[in-house]
């Protein structure tokens, strides 16, 4: 069996790695990886590469930035000669992004059959890129690998539930395949930050970034958490720190960092007292950890993560981000909601099995 993995961001590198570790357990399947390039900054590619132990892309698109148009239309353009050269038996997509966006429109119109793995969510805001990505990708795609039974539910009530399996969530597996190995590797930052005695903060979502209102009202809540709660380490996505640098804005009182590595990421995370993202993935392994959340958000595609209190949506409320802050505790229960680690061999096995 011929497979293709998709990918172009942080998140997609996460899942990608576990999955190259279930595919490696079958000697009869041959995995490729095509890099689109979305996320192009050393810091947010090369070194998950690096870190995560997968292969080098066997195609690098080089796409880089643009507006949502170009640079999907860019992808499609670089992805149809190498999936016409390649013809996997299974192209697989990961998440939300615009590179998933591209491979499931180009395997489509190539009458590949597409896998998209964390099929489901649904934030049921149509203003969010992700949300047109990942229901479009869930429409083309002939095999759905849901995380949890809500992706289940959702794409029963839109007549798919035929190609849906439940398999749990591969960025679960990623947690605990390198979950330990983290803590081993960031011996600077273990000595500097130690657990429960620092929030850790990540805004990079253009809902938040591109509104300077919704910007300055979360920056204003987390410095006022800084000063009064606890200190608060601020990890700057690239696009997050071109918006604030155009406005000339200078932390008061949070610790700004540069991005860090996925195990320096697995590192604070585990430590924190308080976790507050606009991230899905972040939410996600918030959980994980068993670390209370904040998401700077409306809404949530990780809906079953509220329950118990174990993450909190504030928006861009500064009130209310630093209310939930003050009250954040770990009640819990943290239940198994993602699975059990296994989920990248369940969809081998459903990958075999359909071929």
């Amino acid at each position: 069996m011929r497979v293709l993995s998709i990918v172009g961001a942080r998140p997609q590198f996460v899942k990608a790695a576990a999955m190259c570790r279930a595919v490696a357990a079958h000697p009869d399947v041959a995995h490729k990886i095509i890099h689109t390039g979305q996320h192009y900054d050393a810091r947010l590619s090369d070194v998950f590469f690096e870190e995560l132990g997968i292969p080098a892309p066997d195609h690098h698109l080089g796409v880089g930035s643009g507006t949502h148009a170009v640079q999907t239309g860019e992808m499609m353009k670089s992805l149809e000669p190498v999936l016409l050269e390649e013809r996997p038996d299974w192209v697989l997509l990961y998440g939300d992004t615009n590179s998933t966006l591209a491979g499931v429109l180009v395997a489509a119109k190539l009458d590949l059959p597409a896998a998209h793995i964390e099929a489901g969510l649904r934030s049921f805001n149509r203003r969010m890129p992700e949300e047109i990505n990942r229901i479009v990708a869930d429409r083309l795609s002939a095999l759905l690998f849901c995380p949890t039974t809500a992706a289940m539910d959702n794409l029963k009530q839109e007549g798919l539930a035929a190609q849906s399996v439940f398999t749990g969530d591969v960025m679960y597996d990623a947690f605990v395949i390198f979950g330990d190995i983290a803590q081993r590797h960031c011996g600077d930052l273990a000595s500097k930050w130690r657990k429960g005695e620092f929030a850790l903060a990540t805004i990079h979502r253009a809902e938040n970034t591109d509104d300077p209102r919704r910007l300055q009202a979360i920056l204003g809540a987390l410095e006022t958490i800084a000063e009064s709660v606890c200190p608060v380490v601020l990890p700057l996505h690239p696009r997050t720190r071109k918006v604030l640098d155009a406005s000339g804005w200078q932390p008061r009182a949070i610790t700004v960092t540069s991005p860090l590595s996925y195990f320096e990421m697995l590192l604070l995370e585990g430590r924190a007292r308080i976790i507050l993202t606009d991230s899905g993935g972040v939410q996600k392994e918030a959980y994980f950890a068993e670390v209370p959340c904040v998401t700077l958000r409306d809404e949530t595609e990780w809906v079953e993560t509220l329950e118990h209190g174990c993450n909190v949506l504030a928006g861009a409320d500064a009130d209310r981000i630093v209310a939930a802050a003050r009250n954040a505790s770990h009640t819990g229960p943290w239940t198994a909601l993602y699975g059990d680690g296994n989920s990248g061999e369940k969809m081998v096995d459903a990958l075999r099995r359909s071929v």
